[in-house]
């Protein structure tokens, strides 16, 4: 476990995973990070796959390659770089596992860096092989709703600015595990760029803003001054998660660059819908911002 902290805030970083375990809030004593037991994991990292592939599969050059969800780098253990009082900036590169599933070359580069009002996380996408390198990117972090405690889940708001159209969503079959549809569906209980957080919008599943033009999320409630705010500007897809199955105190606002798949056969990801493409022997850095207020 690594921490990086400055006179606001803490926070501790898994190296398995290069998970955000903690964020503290050091002036008023609490955290910010989901550390429950409804759900096991805190803030982890999707790459190179968002979501479910179908049958966990996918296709590149005629070949099928197995592939979990989420990716594979949550169960892979990072290396520390560099590590300042504030900065942590931790690597994994490809190995024999990573090969059998992504037949890559990659390096992943993940800085947090603690700011006076909150923290950046950055992330250097290396392709240091000969071809394109199609990917997906994206950040899973579960706060702590009510904030500080104060309230109930559903007193909180979340507010996107940015986005043109109201707030539709990917709809969701869950069966036989949580896939796209292909079909666009309202989000339940928004009016504008407003959504409510209640529990039984997140009964169907995930709920991933169709809208690519999100520059900022906020969460929030009339109750407290504390709010979150994250800066997305790079990441084409915002996900609205918590557990469907049962009514916990954590809400995930997670940033995404791909989706998963429509339900049907294992996709050929040189064609896949949100994908990123890297070329070869370059790289390139996605970051955003989580502020604290």
């Amino acid at each position: 476990m690594q921490i990086i902290e400055n006179k606001e805030f803490r926070a501790e970083i898994d190296e398995h995973g290069a998970q955000l375990t903690h964020l503290y809030n050091k002036k008023v004593g609490f955290d910010y990070i989901w550390n429950g037991k409804e759900w096991g994991k805190h803030a982890p990292v999707l790459f190179p796959a968002i979501g479910r592939s179908n049958k966990d599969e996918y296709v590149l050059n005629g070949q099928t390659y197995s592939m979990p969800q989420h990716g594979f780098v949550a169960d892979e253990d990072f290396s520390v770089i560099s590590h300042e009082p504030n900065i942590l900036t931790l690597s994994l590169r490809a190995n024999d596992r990573t090969k059998e599933m992504y037949p890559f070359d990659f390096e992943l580069k993940i800085t947090f860096t603690l700011l006076s009002t909150g923290l950046s996380l950055s992330f250097n996408v290396s392709n240091h092989s000969d071809n394109v390198m199609p990917f997906s990117l994206g950040s899973h972090p579960a706060f702590n709703v009510p904030i500080n405690g104060v309230g109930n889940f559903d007193n909180y708001r979340v507010e996107f600015n940015g986005i043109k159209d109201p707030l539709n969503v990917y709809k969701i079959v869950k069966t036989p595990a949580p896939y796209r549809t292909g079909k666009e569906e309202p989000l339940t209980n928004s009016n504008g760029n407003l959504f409510e957080l209640n529990y039984e919008t997140f009964k169907p599943g995930l709920r991933i803003i169709t809208d690519s033009g999100v520059q900022s999320v906020r969460l929030f409630s009339p109750l407290t001054s504390h709010q979150i705010q994250l800066d997305v500007d790079q990441f084409k897809n915002i996900c609205l998660w918590t557990k469907e199955d049962k009514d916990c105190t954590f809400l995930c606002i997670e940033p995404f660059i791909g989706l998963p798949d429509v339900l049907g056969e294992p996709v050929d990801w040189m064609k896949k819908e949100g994908n990123l493409f890297l070329a070869a022997n370059s790289s390139q850095v996605y970051q955003y911002e989580i502020h604290l207020s």
